[in-house]
């Protein structure tokens, strides 16, 4: 079991998922629910024309919910969807800062990026934060 003060330990890069799927800001969120299902995941990137975290963005499976309710899967985007704050971590960076970032923000999904790329180098997600919480 880990302790609180393990956090302060334990850094992004040991508990990240390498890798992103990523699309364009135009793909209709239909074609991001079909990748989700296809490669079981929670989020797709969005990768928009401005380098760095300003032109990115993340589509969740909540997201897609929330559209979904309102009746506004049909016709809408992952650019559009993809409004709420897209928060970077980078592989140094503690488990426990993380997790802050989460809370503060109100997002179960972190980019993963070193300083200054142009592209993110992967996500970090609650379930990653569980898994190292439970020692697993």
């Amino acid at each position: 079991m880990t302790h609180a003060g393990d956090l302060e330990r334990m850094l992004v890069a040991d508990y990240m998922h390498p890798g992103i799927l990523a699309v364009a800001p135009e793909t209709s969120l239909a074609d991001v629910a079909r990748m989700m299902v296809q490669h079981t995941i929670h989020c797709v990137v969005v990768l928009g024309e401005e380098a760095g975290a300003d032109g990115w963005g993340v589509v969740t499976d909540l997201d897609l919910a929330e559209m979904a309710a309102a009746g506004s899967v049909e016709g809408s985007t992952a650019g559009g969807c993809a409004v709420g704050p897209t928060v970077v971590v980078h592989p140094g960076d503690t488990l426990a800062h993380a997790a802050q970032l989460m809370t503060e923000n109100s997002v179960a999904h972190l980019l993963v990026a070193k300083a200054g790329p142009a592209r993110p180098l992967g996500v970090l997600s609650t379930l990653d934060l569980a898994r190292a919480v439970s020692g697993a």
